[in-house]
């Protein structure tokens, strides 16, 4: 399971902040202050995902 096997999509909300996420895994999505900041958390969030999938196997 890498990042790079599935579509982010990374958006500006009417706020101002912005959206990075993967709409394939479920809750997986960062929200924060830049565009390059929301890229960095969705790539720690995905990590936590894998690795919760890879332990329930």
């Amino acid at each position: 399971m890498k990042l790079e096997d599935y579509k982010t999509i990374l958006y500006r909300q009417e706020n101002g902040s912005w959206v990075a996420e993967i709409p394939s895994i479920l809750g997986c999505y960062a929200l924060m202050d830049t565009p390059d900041a929301a890229l960095a958390e969705l790539n720690e969030v995905f990590r936590l995902v894998a690795d919760e999938y890879l332990e329930k196997g």
